[in-house]
């Protein structure tokens, strides 16, 4: 058995060997160890290996699929092993021969189907990255395809954009060729990507043996007719279906057939700005306090996902993007026939994935009843669109529905129970009365007493011996039991003897069985047996037609998708006020009362002061050409920070065909969005603050257009004031000349506030504040001008610090104002002022303070006159020395 395993494991040495054995999988040596710590379990030892002892950890057969899950989480891949061979065939070839078991399956993060291992809301990207190389430098492309529903898309991609498109997927793994993990000038990418990089032998993605894989994958002459395909796509395409035929080895994935996604038909959104923005996930990795949570009024796990990828790929193309605000504008005043949709919506399985997994031959009965609630909810969606006059989208998606499999549909209700079993192996998945003799068998299973006593009523009335009998027991089986005195109407004929067959006299009974009586024992003997056999075969049967009808079905179930994020941003926009944006082709950028939406949320939740909205031009002006720049100024916790995100999500809310918090808006399609908003270090990759600043800040000002929007904090504060205000100076000036951009920029340099009369384009706003007995009054609001202050020392007190430290910072900070350190900084650090503060506060008191406190003391106020009070007075303020 070892030898076995030795051999097995040898052959799958990346991955953890997963040995069945009985009802559990095994694990020994090195993988024994990995297992035991990173699952939790016990740690054993069993047999000798070169004389030591060999490791050994094992997990149960039917809870795999947990452990499974800690495995993958854990970056780990998995080779299923299992039995191929049936035990009584191994014993045949001698007393000493093991059951011949191989891998079935190779389990990965992007190749995982199971239920258990899967959130319904997000996709399980498998990517591959493709490379060809060209005249001057190398093309890349990228493929990625949800394993679990069949998705399938491939896009051509360039080094300087190339972390962006990976991300923009957010695979959970990708594949490459060895040589181009390897490349030092991607080196960079990987660091970032980390361990959902997987390196694999560059044959899987040799371009020229490409059209034959693809073609022999979905079973076509030639794949032309899935498209034109550059050779670097053709390359990642051949390179995810090899992949895909590695990992899970004999089994075929239902994919659709790959769909070209143009360069250029999305939103270009970099790393730092989809990291900024929060999109998905916020900056500490959770998805409550993301845009996408904020939006989400699926109901679907379809609908979910379909979600998320709208919004991290927003649309370049105004009708297109008109064509999805028209099905939200008819869902949101259709109020009944909406709330009606998304009654039946809720009633939609996961379809996509059941499917996956029958075709897999991972599924169960509970996949098949999953296929015939989405199409019964399918057909009520259909309902409920009867005779209304339907936009051109959700039309489409209508005739969609309506091309699913009727028949199908039918056989389904017809073959399968209302309750399902988990399990194909438990049976009792086939509805009463499909079959006549799976019927007969589970009557023979289930009501043998029953079939039996009908027997011995009829031998009964047949040979009127009342006292007659049908026993059982382990030696006999059935048996006829008669008393001694009948025996001759037993057998007292020729006939009798014919029939009744004389098995065992007893002392005071005899025992005869009948042919009858011997089939039918058969019968009940094999009846589970059978009947299990005769549901295998339906369900096979089943199987085969699912798979026959997986187009259609795939089909059906992205049209119910499309329905329920119609339906949903329909719902967001009437629940939270949201308006229908403008979308065009100008370089307008025109929002009234604009709002975040996630903020405007959590002020809600946490019943605190309501958002307080504001508006953004950064239209171009009478010319027409080239978008404005604003010039944002104000105090810290302002709402700087807030405004300037809002602007970005409402832009990408309307290119994704949402409904935008806002009063008004006017969007011309941005095709690259840039948001460099706080800060952050890459310490791992020797990037300070500041360097990773000024990183990003080169990409926004080598990458952007006239068409980008640009959302700028802040530049040059990581960095000495002079040198800070000169970048952050010169940043501004090659925005307005050079990339000519829609743009805010927010600095506390209000020296750049004087830019506005030099550049034609910028724009002074502020974040308005009121000053009330000291304190600082926040208003979030922007208006027209500049701020002279950014109150940070009012900030700070609010914040906590020591009264002490927060009046040193006023002192110090008037002391500049007004000039007094021009070249003469040390005056501010001479003796330390701050602490030579505490420390006169704590020398002890001169003698006449003393002489002050014993006159104090020695006051009776009770005893005393208003004028003796008043000469009291007096003779204490004698006693202070004047300063």
């Amino acid at each position: 058995m070892m030898e076995q395993y030795i051999e097995i494991k040898s052959a799958n040495a990346d991955s953890l060997l997963f040995y069945r054995m009985g009802d559990f999988y095994e694990l020994f040596f090195q993988d024994a160890e990995i297992a035991s710590r990173t699952l939790g379990i016990t740690l054993t030892r069993r047999g000798k290996h070169q004389g030591e002892d060999i490791p050994m950890c094992g997990v149960p057969v039917h809870a795999a699929d947990d452990y499974l899950e800690k495995l993958i989480a854990a970056g780990h891949r998995v080779a299923v092993c299992e039995q191929v061979e049936d035990p009584a065939e191994a014993k045949k070839r001698g007393s000493k021969s093991v059951v011949r078991r191989d891998v079935v399956r190779l389990v990965t993060p992007g190749t995982i189907t199971e239920e258990k291992l899967l959130a319904p809301s997000e996709a399980s990207y498998l990517m591959a990255l493709g490379r060809v190389k060209g005249a001057a430098d190398h093309t890349y492309a990228l493929a990625w395809i949800d394993i679990s529903t069949g998705a399938f898309k491939v896009t051509e991609s360039a080094a300087d954009r190339l972390l962006a498109d990976i991300l923009r997927v957010d695979p959970r793994e990708l594949i490459l060729a060895e040589p181009i993990y390897h490349d030092p000038g991607l080196r960079a990418v990987f660091d970032v990507l980390g361990r959902i990089a997987n390196p694999q032998p560059a044959t899987l993605f040799d371009s020229a043996a490409a059209t034959g894989r693809i073609a022999r994958f979905f079973d076509v002459a030639t794949p032309d007719s899935f498209g034109q395909f550059a050779r670097a796509e053709l390359s990642a395409i051949s390179g995810i279906i090899a992949y895909v035929e590695k990992t899970q080895i004999s089994e075929r994935p239902p994919l659709a057939r790959p769909e070209r996604e143009e360069t250029g038909a999305s939103l270009f959104i970099d790393a730092a700005t989809r990291a900024n923005l929060e999109l998905v996930r916020t900056l500490s990795g959770n998805r409550d306090g993301s845009l996408l949570k904020a939006i989400d009024r699926t109901v679907t796990g379809g609908g979910a996902r379909l979600l998320a990828e709208r919004l991290t790929a927003p649309l370049t193309d105004p009708d297109a993007i008109n064509a999805r605000l028209d099905c939200v504008s008819f869902l949101l005043a259709e109020t009944r026939l909406s709330e009606a949709l998304r009654n039946a919506l809720k009633g939609a399985p996961d379809m996509p994935r059941a499917l996956s997994r029958l075709a897999l031959n991972r599924g169960g009965p509970r996949d098949l009843g999953a296929l015939r609630a989405g199409m019964d909810a399918a057909r009520q969606v259909v309902d409920v669109f009867s005779g209304a006059m339907l936009p051109d989208g959700l039309k489409a998606a209508c005739e969609a529905l309506a091309g699913l499999p009727k028949t199908f549909s039918s056989h389904l209700d017809i073959a399968l129970a209302d309750e399902l079993p988990l399990l194909r192996r438990d049976g009792g998945f086939v509805r009463a009365g499909y079959h006549a003799e799976l019927d007969e068998m589970r009557a023979l299973r289930d009501q043998s007493r029953r079939v039996i006593a009908g027997m011995e009523r009829d031998l009964v009335e047949e040979t009127g011996i009342r006292s007659l009998k049908i026993r059982h027991n382990n030696v006999l089986g059935y048996y006829i039991e008669v008393t001694a005195n009948h025996a001759d109407v037993m057998n007292g004929t020729d006939e009798a003897k014919a029939r009744f067959i004389h098995r065992q006299t007893m002392a005071n009974a005899m025992r005869f069985t009948t042919t009858e009586l011997a089939g039918l024992e058969t019968k009940i003997a094999n009846a589970a047996d059978r009947a299990l056999q005769i549901e295998f075969g339906i369900f096979d049967a089943l199987l085969a037609e699912t798979v026959s009808h997986a187009d259609a079905i795939r089909a059906g179930a992205a049209a119910l998708a499309d329905i329920d994020v119609a339906a949903a941003l329909a719902a967001l926009a009437a629940s939270e006020n949201y308006c229908r944006p403008q979308v065009d082709g100008s370089l307008s950028f025109r929002i009234e009362g604009g709002r975040h939406p996630v903020v405007e949320q959590a002020l809600r939740r946490q019943l605190a002061d309501p958002f307080v909205a504001n508006d953004c031009d950064l239209s171009p002006g009478d010319d027409g050409r080239n978008g404005a720049i604003w010039l944002l100024t104000g105090p810290n916790m302002g709402g700087k920070s807030t405004f300037l995100r809002q602007n970005a999500l409402i832009a990408i809310l309307a290119q994704m065909g949402s409904f935008v918090p806002a009063t008004s808006a006017q969007v011309g399609v941005v095709d690259r969005l840039f948001s460099r908003v706080g800060a952050s270090d890459d310490l791992a990759r020797g990037r300070s603050t500041f360097m990773v600043e000024m990183v990003e800040t080169a990409a926004i000002l080598n990458q952007a257009g006239e068409r980008a929007l640009v959302i700028l904090d802040e530049i040059g504060r990581g960095t000495a004031t002079f040198d800070g205000l000169s970048i952050a100076w010169a940043a501004v000036e090659y925005l307005h000349e050079k990339n000519r951009c829609r743009a805010i920029f927010a600095t506390h340099f209000h020296e750049m506030t004087a830019l506005a009369d030099k550049l034609a384009r910028l724009h002074n706003v502020t974040m308005r504040v009121k000053e009330w007995e000291g304190d600082v009054v926040f208003l979030h609001e922007v208006g027209k001008g500049a701020a002279d202050r950014s109150y940070g020392v009012q900030v700070a007190r609010l914040a906590g610090l020591p009264e002490a430290v927060v009046e040193r910072a006023r002192a110090v900070l008037r002391q500049l104002e007004e000039g007094e350190t021009s070249g003469k900084a040390s005056r501010l650090v001479d003796d330390l002022p701050l602490f030579s503060v505490a420390a006169k506060r704590e020398a002890p008191k001169p003698q006449a303070d003393a002489v002050l406190t014993d006159a104090v003391v020695a006051l009776q106020p009770d005893e005393m006159t208003p004028l003796e009070a008043l000469e009291a007075l007096y003779r204490l303020k004698g006693l202070v020395k004047p300063r």
